[in-house]
């Protein structure tokens, strides 16, 4: 899916949480500045969570509670984690099963939280703001999932 705008990024995030239940795992990879965050903006924005959504870099992880009886979003920043123990500290397994998780920079640090997990690459485009998101879904909750869900 190529996204022209940062805008375009936000609202594909939102489309996306129609889609997500409690405890689905995302995982964001890509380079600094792909809009990794800019589309957990989105995400929250769909899923109705309390804000604002910025980059959890120094805090590590945030817990958005619901305006309307929906699941919590946890946002997770995994930048300046040493190693799966540092994952292990977080204690996200222990909010996993209520909330929606999306973990920035968690490619290779939260796959063992869960079988299933749809994991989001986003790449940028050379000389303009567009990006190319790929989505892959893991495991059985995605089994029957197109490749991108809001493409159904």
């Amino acid at each position: 899916m190529r996204l022209a705008t940062p805008d375009d990024m936000r609202a594909y995030g939102a489309r996306l949480a129609a889609h997500l239940r409690p405890g689905d795992l995302l995982v964001l990879s890509g380079p600094l500045g792909a809009g990794k965050t800019t589309l957990v903006q989105g995400i929250a924005e769909g899923l109705k969570v309390r804000g604002p959504i910025t980059s959890p870099t120094f805090v590590i992880a945030r817990v958005h509670p619901s305006l309307r009886q929906g699941p919590p979003l946890v946002h997770v920043d995994a930048y300046r984690l040493g190693g799966d123990l540092e994952v292990d500290d977080l204690d996200l397994d222990a909010s996993l099963e209520e909330s929606v998780t999306v973990v920035e920079w968690g490619e290779g640090l939260v796959e063992g939280l869960a079988d299933d997990r749809l994991e989001i690459h986003i790449d940028r485009e050379a000389g303009d703001e567009a990006r190319v998101v790929t989505l892959r879904g893991v495991g059985s909750r995605w089994a029957d999932t197109p490749s991108d869900p809001l493409q159904d």
